[in-house]
């Protein structure tokens, strides 16, 4: 129904998915993709986690930290490439730190939110019976947050895999976005959409895995 220039047959589709895997381009593309959203995401995943434990175990945290980030929250996270490019050049650092950005800000919100909205009664529950502050933290503060925070998991791979798109882009010479790129100047559609797909077989594959790790992790919650 639609010329090969504007979109390739899934027969085409497959044909090339094979010939890419045949000559090892997929899978050299695939394996730089993955590099750059693990790094990306363990840089991002850090910082994340790292501020909304600060914010939302401590008042002081929360009134120092909250609203700048809050204020960068809002800000879209792809249109800070130019600044990007301007800091780390053209080379792999742009696209870890939008990968990274993607990632901080739904780990941070989910983190602190279920921090905050542990239940005071089984705070002063754990109190009554001795526990100290850290005992507190450590055995019901962190345990409540853990269903919000991977959400908030689920959320930032999706992002990352989203600011990976974009980021590949940036100059790539190898990658995913390269191979798409290479292959939208010489209208071949069919490479185009391979590599689409590989993206949403990736973007699908860590979901699973993470409500894989629910399932395991939440296990005490009723269903």
């Amino acid at each position: 129904m639609l010329p090969p220039d504007k979109l390739a047959s899934p027969l085409t589709v497959l044909e090339s998915a094979g010939e890419l895997i045949a000559d090892g381009q997929l899978g050299e593309a695939f394996a730089v993709s993955l590099g750059r959203v693990f790094f990306g995401f363990l840089i991002g995943g850090v910082i994340g986690v790292l501020l909304g434990l600060a914010a939302g175990l401590s008042r002081w945290g929360e009134t120092l930290l909250d609203p700048p980030v809050q204020m960068l929250r809002t800000l879209p996270h792809l249109g800070l490439i130019p600044l990007f490019i301007l800091w780390f050049g053209i080379g792999e650092e742009p696209k870890l730190a939008l990968v990274a950005a993607g990632v901080a800000f739904p780990l941070y919100l989910n983190l602190h939110a279920g921090i905050r909205q542990t239940d005071p009664g089984l705070v002063e529950a754990a109190r009554v019976l001795g526990y100290s502050s850290f005992e507190r933290i450590v055995h019901v503060v962190l345990p409540s947050a853990v269903p919000q925070s991977l959400v908030g998991l689920r959320i930032a791979l999706g992002t990352a895999w989203l600011s990976l798109i974009v980021g590949e882009q940036i100059n790539a010479d190898a990658g995913l976005g390269f191979l798409i790129n290479n292959a939208r100047e010489f209208l071949r559609t069919d490479v185009v959409v391979v590599g689409l797909v590989v993206y949403a077989l990736l973007g699908l594959t860590t979901d699973a895995l993470v409500r894989l790790l629910e399932r395991r992790v939440l296990r005490w919650q009723a269903r």
